[in-house]
């Protein structure tokens, strides 16, 4: 039997600096082939478990909101639902080939929205979770391939040869005022706007999910980043780059610094990290070179991933929302 696990990967959540509770999850987690044994004429120990060769490391990050209950019920039930979909459905993560990539980009995307629904269908039975939403950055790795499946603010990074990449949008207001040219790049992370987001999971339903999804080429030594605006809004990219150098392949410890770091410049939210070494044998890209993500949600232009702002708030009624995580729809509430 093989039981011992070789993932390189180390995960922290902290309450911060000044929220009373922590609406952050992560998971890490190793698929592997399975067999539980009953019964058997073989020399094997009776109810045994045995474990076939690793197939692949799951990562995800994800940030609730909408009140205090409401956003940790959100990113609670958000990550037990993909864990029981992707246990049910794990024939797709155990036989991906390229032969079968699209049809697995279809079902991510479908894992994302049926969890979408799932949580707006509970917000609708309960009246203390109305308007509840989750961000949710998910990152599946079978080398040398990497998907990564996103809504909301959370990130996931790739760090390579003195290299940083955020491969996925903040799905907030203020990216959008950049993306047109209404806001510089250097002013999107101090914005009031930066923390009203328009993509999520759950929340008041008003706009369909978009499903990011992004698929790229690892090669070792690669380190995986994710976390929540918890730590981004502290920690740029060349802060980011400068702690994975400084601790190499020892995560924990990596993962540690970074949390003590954004709770050292004022932990206003709660803080999440993930970080992973990935390991393997396969294919590379050329050396010194980041890769290239490979967008998966075709678009037909970019107004396809603007939101119906229709029913939103003017600019002046955004300004109530600068520290906190919300929904354009969130009008009436305080921070």
């Amino acid at each position: 039997m093989n039981t011992e696990s070789s993932i390189r990967a180390a995960g922290r959540t902290d309450v911060g600096q000044r929220r009373k509770d922590n609406q952050d999850q992560f998971l890490i987690a190793e698929l592997r082939k399975s067999m539980q044994i009953h019964s058997t004429s073989l020399a094997l120990d009776e109810e045994c478990m045995l474990f076939g060769g690793r197939s692949g490391e799951l990562l995800v990050v994800a940030d609730g909101m909408g009140g205090h209950a409401a956003g940790r019920r959100a990113s609670n039930l958000a990550v037990d639902h993909l864990i029981s979909q992707l246990l049910n459905n794990i024939h797709w993560f155990l036989h991906l080939d390229e032969d079968h990539d699209e049809a697995f980009i279809e079902s991510l995307k479908a894992l994302l929205q049926q969890t979408h629904t799932k949580l707006l269908a509970e917000a609708q039975d309960a009246t203390e979770h109305r308007g509840m939403g989750t961000t949710l950055t998910l990152a599946y790795l079978v080398w040398p391939r990497m998907y990564v499946v996103h809504a909301g603010d959370s990130r996931c990074y790739l760090v390579r040869d003195g290299k940083c990449e955020q491969l996925t949008t903040d799905h907030t207001l203020a990216k959008q005022l950049v993306d047109a040219g209404g806001m510089k790049p250097e002013d999107e992370a101090s914005s009031r706007w930066s923390n009203v987001l328009w993509n999520v999971l759950g929340g008041h339903g008003h706009n369909e999910l978009i499903a990011e999804v992004r698929r790229v080429e690892l090669q070792k030594n690669d380190t995986v980043v994710l976390c929540s605006d918890g730590l981004t809004r502290y920690i740029d990219d060349a802060t980011l780059l400068s702690i994975v150098q400084q601790y190499g392949d020892d995560v924990d410890e990596m993962a540690d610094h970074l949390i003590a770091l954004a709770n050292g410049s004022g932990g206003i939210d709660n803080i999440t990290v993930v970080v992973s070494r990935p390991d393997g044998n396969g294919r590379s890209v050329r050396d010194g070179d980041l890769p290239r993500s490979v967008p998966l949600v075709q678009l037909d232009d970019e107004s396809d991933l603007q939101p119906d702002l229709s029913e939103s708030m003017s600019l002046e009624e955004l300004q109530s929302f600068a520290n906190e995580d919300t929904l354009p729809d969130e009008r009436s509430k305080s921070e």
